[in-house]
């Protein structure tokens, strides 16, 4: 079969360049809305805190975080120091727990094994696009549902998977004296340096976010225009693929809202496989692998929909 990968691709390549020309200006439709979002979502959400997590790493706020939160991380048997990518991926969004990730395996501040098991459970939604794009597809009130379980549901999978890969034990108390030390002997460099490698390497990953996610929404497109199926489930396999066009698309349908909640739910926790690529490219010169990644999300969207749909009735 691998002899005929090379093949397959030419030809897949091929039909989807005849399906841009021919399908034009649903093409560069698709192009200009996945900027937009890009643009008034992504960007102004994640540059900021791209560039200043690579900032903290560099000073030493890992090591001062993973003191304080060494008891908290010990319920999912796991290094204190992947604290630092929960917490930055909890405010910022994904992909930017692939993004912090690699940046502490690449400074020999991680395992394999940790890298593998922190990302199964640091995939957090930006908080902001679901109280601002699902608050306003659908209202504040079931924003906040959703983005309570979606956060909730993820350290649900963290307990689920804290016997996969067990670290070693750490001592259990915070000692602001170790981490006044530690953050006293990191090796200093200049600041314009450490700023301009932050701005230049937080570009970078926005751009490789935005060329994906446009790449998954002509793919969408397409789909969707040669695809003669009920427009459920065409929005189903939208949010699969591409999340912000399933979540658009599901808003428009003419079906209960608490149905919409759960769908939305469900693309948020999966991601979406435009999501699944950008994190595969962003640790692609390393060897952390991804199927642990897959199987949390799949248990991740099942989950969360599910309290979704159990939870709607009795605070919406």
């Amino acid at each position: 079969m691998k002899k005929y990968f090379n093949l397959v691709m030419i030809l897949f390549l091929l039909f989807l360049t005849f399906q841009i020309l021919t399908l034009s200006t649903n093409v560069i439709e698709s192009i200009r809305f996945s900027f937009s979002i890009w643009k008034n979502n992504i960007f102004p959400s994640l540059f900021p805190f791209f560039v200043l997590s690579s900032l903290l790493i560099h000073y030493g706020f890992i090591e001062f975080l993973s003191e304080l939160l060494k008891p908290f991380m010990r319920i999912f048997k796991i290094s204190s120091r992947t604290s630092f990518i929960l917490f930055m991926s909890m405010i910022s969004g994904f992909p930017s727990s692939a993004k912090y990730t690699r940046e502490l395996y690449k400074e020999n501040l991680l395992t394999k094994e940790e890298a593998e098991k922190i990302l199964t459970f640091s995939h957090f939604s930006n908080p902001l696009f679901i109280l601002g794009t699902i608050g306003l597809f659908l209202n504040q009130k079931i924003a906040l549902l959703i983005l309570f379980i979606h956060y909730g549901t993820n350290f649900i999978v963290g307990i689920i998977f804290r016997n996969f890969y067990p670290s070693e034990e750490e001592q259990n108390y915070f000692s602001l004296k170790n981490a006044i030390t530690i953050i006293q002997k990191k090796k200093r460099e200049s600041f314009g340096n450490i700023l301009t490698k932050a701005i230049l390497d937080s570009i970078n990953t926005l751009l490789l976010i935005l060329g994906t996610m446009s790449i998954f929404l002509i793919i969408t497109t397409i789909i969707d225009y040669h695809l003669d199926i009920p427009a459920y489930f065409q929005c189903i396999i939208d949010g699969f693929l591409e999340m912000t066009q399933g979540i658009k698309y599901t808003a428009d349908l003419s079906i209960a809202i608490k149905i919409k909640a759960v769908l939305m739910t469900m693309y948020l926790s999966f991601g979406g496989i435009s999501v699944h690529m950008q994190t595969i490219s962003i640790l692609s010169d390393t060897d952390i692998r991804y199927f642990p990644y897959f199987v949390a999300r799949l248990l991740h969207a099942g989950l969360s929909s599910f309290l979704v749909y159990l939870c709607f009735d009795i605070f919406i």
